[in-house]
C-alpha cells in the first residue's frame, strides 16, 4: 500500500492534476445523474389484461380467466398467479422469482397465451401482456377549468390541449376524465322498425356500408391514368337523417322516419373537480425510459406555454410525482453537507490545526466527486436510496483520512523526522494496513445483500453499491491524496489556542476548553484501564450485565416493514352499493369535499367521480387530498386522516376509507396487513370476510379494515327457452346481441365533421330500459327473417352477480386490508393472527397472511442471513489481517454490543426496527470492528518493547484520539439524518439512530473489554508457551536420565 503513497508524495503536481481531474469529472457528472424518488426497481411482475365487454364477472371468469390461468400456470420460475375478474375485464397477474430475465418471462406467456387465445370469446380482446412496473401510476394529474360549457371545455382540452403534452418529451400516454363527449344519437321507435322489417343490426350494417370512401381502379385518358375513387362518407347529420334505409309501396323510407336522430353528448359518466371547481382531469403516464423529474419539468414547460395560448383556461397541477421527490432528495442532500460540515469542525477542535482541518476538507469533496464520477458510470440515479448511503457515509469517509492524517500529524510531533514529508511517507506506511482491513470490514458487509438476489437486494442493491464506492474511494483519497497534501501543507508546528492569519493572531475560545476535557477523558481512560487490567473477571461479568440487561429491548422494540412517511397526500375512497347514480354519488362526495376544503393545512383537493380503475371499479369515487409540506404545518398527516375518519365514520349507505398514498405502498403494493381467505364459494367468503373485517377492526392499533369483494351488484337474468327458440331458430348468442343493441346501443359508424370524428350510436328509446315487462317487448328477429318479442322465448329473473372474483393459483379468494397507521406492524399483526387462529372457518375455508406484513417477513429474513453471512466475512478478513484464528474474537466483542447498543438506541427514540435500521445493523457489524482493529495494531506495535500491561495502556491512551474522532465524526454525521428533518426523513431516520446507537455503544465497551480479553488471551497463550517449554524441559531431562543410564551400563 505504501507504493501509492510514496508516488503520490514524490509526484505532488501529478496527484493534484489528477484529484482536479476527479473533481471535474464528478461535477460534470453530478449534473447529468438524473433524479428519482427509489431507485429504477423492476419487480418480477407480469399482467395480462383481457376485455370482454358487457359481460358479467362470473361469465368472464370461465370464459376467459380460468383458460388463461391454466396456459399460464407452466410459465417457467413462476410463484404465484393471482387474477381479477369484473364486469367485462379480466386481469391476470404472474408473479415470479427474484432475478427472473423478465422479457424471457413475458415472451414465455405469450406463446402459451398463443395455444388458447383461438379459444376465447369472439367479443374478446386480443390479450395484452405487460411488465408491472410503476409507469403505470400517472407522474402528474392536470385539472383544467374555464368559464365554459362543459362540453366545450371537453372539446377545446381533446382538440388542442392534449396534443401538446402528448408531444411533450417523455410523455407516454394523456387519459382524459370528468369530461363529456359529443355524439350523434339514433334513437329508434321498435314498432315502426319492425313495421318495416328492419332491425338495430340491418340499420347498423347500411351506416356502416354507406359511409366510406374506397378506391374503386383507374381509367385511361390518353396517355394519362386517372384514378378512381367512391365517396360517400357522411358530410353532416342531415346527410344520416335523408340515408335511405327500405323501400316501402315504392316509396322510400329514410332514416329520419323511422328514428329520431340528434347531435349531442353522451351521458356524463364522470366528474372532475379541483379546488371545489368542476374541471376536466387528465393523467399523464411516462415513458418507461424517461426520469420523472424530467418529464415532470418538460410538463411544467408545456403548462406554461399553455397558460401563455390559452388565458381563459386554469391549469391546475393536483399531483406531481416529482415534487416530493426533489424535496426528498434537496432534504437529504442538506443532511449530507450538515453532516460533512459538524465532522469538520469536529476535526478541528481534536487537531486544533487549520492545516489538517484544511486537509480533510479537501478530501471530503474529492471523495464524493469521484464517487458521483462511478455512480453516472453504473447508470444509478440520484434518489432518496443512494443519498442516504452517501449520507452516512459523510462520517466515515474521513475516517480513514483522520486516521491516517492523524498518525501522520502524531510522527511529525513525536518522532524523530526530518521533514513534513519524511512524516508523511513514514505516518501513513504505519496505518495503511490498518486502514485497508478496516475498509474491507465495512465493504464485505453489504456484499451478500448487494448479490443476494432477494427482496433486500432488489430494494438497496444501489444502496450497497453506492456505499461500496464511496468507502473504497475514502481508502484511495487516505493513502495517496492525505499524505501527498500532508507533505506539503501539514503545520508541523504545535496545535495552538489561537488562529494566525498574517501577524494577527484570533484566539479560539472554546479550542482550550475541549482539549482540557479530551484531556481528562484521557487521562481517566488510562485509569480505568489500569483498574480493569486488575479486575479482569470483574469486568467481564459488568459487560456481560449491561449486554443481557440491553438485550431484553430486543423483545420490546416493535418492527414495522419501513417507516411512516409524510408525503402529505391522502385519499379518501368512497365505496356506494352498485347502481348509485351519478347524481347521488356527487352529493355524498361534495358532502366529503366541503369539509376537506375546511383544513387549514390543505393544499389541494381533486375529485374524481366515475373514474375507471383496475383496482378500484367506477363505483369508487375518490377524494385526493394535497397538503403543505409537513414542515409548514402542526399535525402530521395521521392526525388529518384520522380526523376525518371519525367525521365521516358513521354516514349511512357509504363505506369509506382514509389511506395514505405514498412511495411505499405505490412501489410495494398491498396494504400493512392482507389476510387473504380461501375457499370455493364466493358467498361464503364474502360472508368470512365481511365477519372478520368487523372482528379485526377492534383490534388495538387497526386504523381500518375493509374487503375486496363489495356488495354483488343487482342483474336481471334472461333464460332461453330453448324449445320455443328453437322453433324460431333463435340461438342464445342472437338473443345476448339483440339485448345487448337495444339497451346499451351500438356504435356502427363515425361522422367526421372539421377533422373531428363523432361516434355515430344506435340504440331504441329508453322506455324499453325502464322495466323488465318493457324489456320483454324487445324483438328479436327470427329464421324467416320475422321479428319475436323476447317474453316468448326467455324468462326473466332477478338476482346478484359479484362485483370482483379475485383467484390465487387458481383458487377463489377474498382479502381484508388492514390498515394501522404507524402503529407497530409486528405487535398489531401478531393480535390479528391471535385472533384468526381462534376463530372457527368452516372445512375447506382457511387464511394466509399478506400484505406489508408477508414483505416485512421475507425482507427480514433476507437480512437476517445477510447479517450471518457479514459476520463470517469480517471474521475471514481479521483472521487474514492477523494471521490468526483466535485474536478475530477478541475484535469481534464489539458485535454484540453493537446489537444492544442499536437496541437501546431505538427503544429510546421511540423508533421500531425496520429494514432501514435493520440495514444500519448489517452496517454496524463492519464499523464496529474498526476502534479494535486500530489498538489491537498498537498493541502488537508496543508489545515487543514494553511489558505488555503498559502496552496495553499506552495503546488505548495513544489510540483514544483517533478512535474518538473517527467515532464522533461518524456520529455527526448522521445527526442530521437521524433527525428525520425534511421530507423523506421518517424512512431513514431509523438508519442514522441504529448506527449511532450501536456505535457509541460498542466503543465505550471495547475500549474497556478488548484490552482485557487480550490481556487475558496473552496470559493463556504464555501459559501454554510454559507448558510446553516446562513439557520440553522435562522431557529433555528424561532424555538426559536415559543417556546417562545407557552409558552406565555399557561401562558397568
Amino acid at each position: 500500500m505504501d507504493v501509492f503513497s510514496r508516488i503520490s508524495i514524490n509526484r505532488p503536481v501529478t496527484t493534484a492534476m489528477f484529484v482536479l481531474i476527479i473533481i471535474l469529472v464528478g461535477a460534470v457528472s453530478l449534473l447529468g445523474i438524473p433524479m428519482d424518488l427509489l431507485p429504477d426497481i423492476e419487480f418480477p411482475v407480469a399482467i395480462v389484461f383481457v376485455q370482454y365487454p358487457n359481460a358479467g364477472p362470473e361469465e368472464v371468469e370461465s370464459m376467459v380467466t380460468k383458460p388463461l390461468e391454466q396456459a399460464l400456470a407452466s410459465v417457467e420460475n413462476m410463484e404465484n398467479i393471482m387474477s381479477m375478474t369484473m364486469e367485462g375485464t379480466s386481469i391476470v397477474m404472474m408473479e415470479f422469482a427474484m432475478k427472473t430475465d423478465m422479457d424471457f418471462a413475458t415472451l414465455d406467456m405469450r406463446e402459451k397465451i398463443a395455444v388458447v387465445e383461438s379459444f376465447l370469446p369472439s367479443g374478446a380482446t386480443d390479450p395484452m401482456v405487460l411488465k408491472m412496473s410503476m409507469d403505470f401510476t400517472p407522474v402528474v394529474q392536470v385539472y383544467i377549468a374555464g368559464d365554459k360549457p362543459l362540453a366545450e371545455l371537453t372539446r377545446e382540452v381533446e382538440d388542442n390541449i392534449i396534443s401538446h403534452l402528448e408531444r411533450t418529451k417523455g410523455v407516454a400516454s394523456v387519459d382524459v376524465f370528468g369530461g363529456i363527449t359529443e355524439e350523434v344519437a339514433i334513437e329508434f321507435d321498435q314498432e315502426r322498425l319492425s313495421g318495416y322489417g328492419l332491425t338495430l343490426s340491418t340499420i347498423s350494417q347500411i351506416l356502416a356500408a354507406e359511409n366510406i370512401n374506397l378506391p374503386s381502379g383507374e381509367v385511361t385518358k390518353g396517355s394519362t391514368k386517372i384514378i378512381v375513387r367512391t365517396l360517400g362518407e357522411f358530410k353532416s347529420v342531415e346527410e344520416i337523417r335523408q340515408l335511405p334505409v327500405a323501400l316501402m309501396d315504392r316509396s322510400i323510407i329514410h332514416l329520419s322516419d323511422i328514428a329520431t336522430i340528434e347531435q349531442g353528448y353522451k351521458e356524463q359518466t364522470s366528474i372532475s373537480r379541483v379546488d371545489g371547481i368542476t374541471s376536466i382531469g387528465l393523467s399523464i403516464t411516462k415513458q418507461s425510459t424517461s426520469n420523472t423529474v424530467e418529464v415532470s419539468n418538460a410538463i411544467h414547460k408545456t403548462l406554461e406555454k399553455l397558460r401563455e395560448e390559452y388565458p381563459e383556461l386554469s391549469f391546475t397541477v393536483g399531483l406531481d410525482q416529482a415534487d416530493y421527490i426533489k424535496r426528498s432528495i434537496y432534504s437529504v442532500g442538506e443532511s449530507a453537507l450538515l453532516g460533512a460540515a459538524l465532522a469538520i469542525m469536529v476535526i478541528f477542535l481534536f487537531l486544533r490545526n487549520m492545516s489538517a482541518t484544511m486537509i480533510i476538507a479537501i478530501s471530503i469533496p474529492t471523495s464524493f466527486f469521484a464517487t458521483f464520477a462511478m455512480m453516472n458510470l453504473w447508470g444509478m440515479t440520484l434518489n432518496l436510496i443512494t443519498l442516504a448511503a452517501l449520507t452516512l457515509a459523510v462520517g466515515m469517509l474521513v475516517d480513514n483520512s483522520i486516521v491516517s492524517l492523524e498518525n501522520i500529524f502524531r510522527v511529525s510531533q513525536h518522532e524523530d523526522v526530518s521533514s513534513s514529508k519524511e512524516a508523511a511517507l513514514i505516518g501513513s506506511r504505519q496505518i495503511a494496513l490498518a486502514i485497508s482491513a478496516s475498509t474491507l470490514t465495512n465493504v464485505v458487509v453489504f456484499l451478500p445483500i448487494a448479490v443476494s438476489g432477494g427482496l433486500a437486494s432488489l430494494l438497496f442493491a444501489d444502496f450497497c453499491w453506492s456505499f461500496i464506492i464511496a468507502l473504497m474511494v475514502s481508502l484511495v483519497v487516505a493513502i495517496t491524496v492525505v499524505p501527498m497534501l500532508s507533505s506539503k501543507l501539514l503545520d508541523r508546528k504545535a496545535s495552538a489556542d489561537y488562529l494566525r492569519i498574517g501577524k494577527r493572531h484570533y484566539r479560539y475560545r472554546l479550542v482550550p476548553y475541549f482539549t482540557r476535557f479530551i484531556q481528562w477523558v484521557t487521562d481517566y481512560y488510562g485509569q480505568v484501564i489500569r483498574r480493569a487490567l486488575r479486575h479482569r473477571k470483574k469486568t467481564i461479568a459488568v459487560c456481560l450485565v449491561i449486554f443481557v440487561l440491553s438485550s431484553v429491548l430486543i423483545a420490546v422494540v416493535g418492527m414495522e416493514f419501513l417507516p411512516a412517511s409524510d408525503e402529505a397526500i391522502f385519499s379518501i375512497n368512497i365505496d356506494m352499493p352498485y347502481g348509485t347514480s351519478l347524481e347521488d354519488r356527487d352529493k355524498v362526495v361534495s358532502q366529503i369535499e366541503s369539509y376537506v376544503l375546511a383544513i387549514p393545512e390543505i393544499k389541494h383537493c381533486t375529485v374524481d367521480i366515475g373514474l375507471t380503475s383496475v383496482f378500484l371499479g367506477s363505483q369508487t369515487s375518490t377524494v385526493n387530498v394535497v397538503l403543505v409540506p409537513k414542515q409548514e404545518r402542526d399535525r402530521t398527516i395521521w392526525e388529518i386522516m384520522e380526523d376525518v375518519r371519525q367525521e365521516f365514520k358513521t354516514l349511512p349507505g357509504v363505506e369509506i376509507s382514509v389511506v395514505e398514498t405514498t412511495s411505499v405502498t405505490a412501489m410495494m403494493g398491498g396494504s400493512d396487513l392482507a389476510v387473504t381467505i380461501k375457499g370455493p364459494e364466493l358467498g361464503v367468503l364474502r360472508d368470512i370476510g365481511d365477519d372478520l373485517s368487523e372482528r379485526i377492526r377492534s383490534v388495538p392499533g387497526v386504523t381500518e379494515t375493509s374487503t375486496s369483494i363489495q356488495e354483488g351488484s343487482p342483474e336481471v337474468r334472461v333464460k332461453l327457452n330453448r324449445s320455443t327458440a328453437a322453433f324460431y331458430g333463435i340461438t342464445a348468442y342472437q338473443l345476448a346481441n339483440a339485448l345487448d343493441s337495444a339497451l346499451s346501443g351500438t356504435s356502427s359508424t363515425n361522422l367526421k365533421i372539421d377533422g373531428k370524428e363523432i361516434e355515430v350510436n344506435l340504440s331504441l328509446s329508453d322506455e324499453y330500459s325502464a322495466s323488465v315487462d318493457n324489456m320483454k317487448q324487445i324483438l328479436v328477429s327470427t329464421a324467416t327473417g320475422a321479428s319475436v318479442p323476447i317474453g316468448q322465448i326467455a324468462e326473466f329473473e332477478f338476482g346478484n352477480s359479484p362485483s370482483q372474483i379475485d383467484r390465487m393459483n387458481q383458487e377463489r379468494y377474498v382479502t381484508v386490508n388492514v390498515s394501522i397507521g404507524d402503529s407497530d406492524l409486528a405487535k398489531v399483526s401478531k393480535n390479528v393472527f391471535a385472533l384468526l387462529d381462534e376463530y372457527h372457518f368452516p372445512n375447506g375455508y382457511y387464511y394466509e397472511e399478506g400484505g406489508m406484513y408477508e414483505q416485512m417477513v421475507e425482507a427480514f429474513g433476507d437480512l437476517f442471513i445477510a447479517l450471518l453471512v457479514a459476520i463470517l466475512l469480517v471474521y475471514m478478513i481479521l483472521a487474514s489481517q492477523f494471521e490468526s484464528l483466535t485474536q478475530p474474537f477478541i475484535i469481534m466483542i464489539a458485535i454484540p454490543f453493537a446489537v444492544s447498543g442499536t437496541f437501546l438506541a431505538l427503544f429510546l427514540t421511540g423508533k421500531t426496527l425496520s429494514i432501514t435500521s435493520f440495514l444500519g445493523l448489517i452496517l454496524l457489524m463492519g464499523i464496529v470492528v474498526n476502534n479494535s482493529i486500530l489498538l489491537i495494531e498498537f498493541i502488537k506495535l508496543r508489545k515487543g518493547s514494553v511489558p505488555l500491561e503498559e502496552a496495553l495502556v499506552e495503546a488505548g491512551i495513544y489510540r483514544l484520539r483517533p478512535i474518538l474522532m473517527t467515532t464522533i465524526t461518524t456520529v455527526v454525521g448522521m445527526i442530521p439524518l437521524s433527525l428525520g428533518y425534511g421530507d423523506g426523513g421518517e424512512i431513514l431516520s431509523p438508519l442514522g439512530i441504529s448506527i449511532i446507537g450501536g456505535l457509541l455503544g460498542s466503543t465505550v465497551i471495547t475500549l474497556i473489554l478488548v484490552p482485557v480479553l487480550y490481556s487475558m488471551m496473552d496470559e493463556a497463550k504464555q501459559r501454554r508457551l510454559q507448558r510446553k517449554i516446562a513439557k520440553a524441559k522435562e522431557i529433555e531431562m528424561l532424555e538426559e536420565k536415559w543417556r546417562k543410564e545407557l552409558l552406565n551400563r555399557e561401562q558397568g
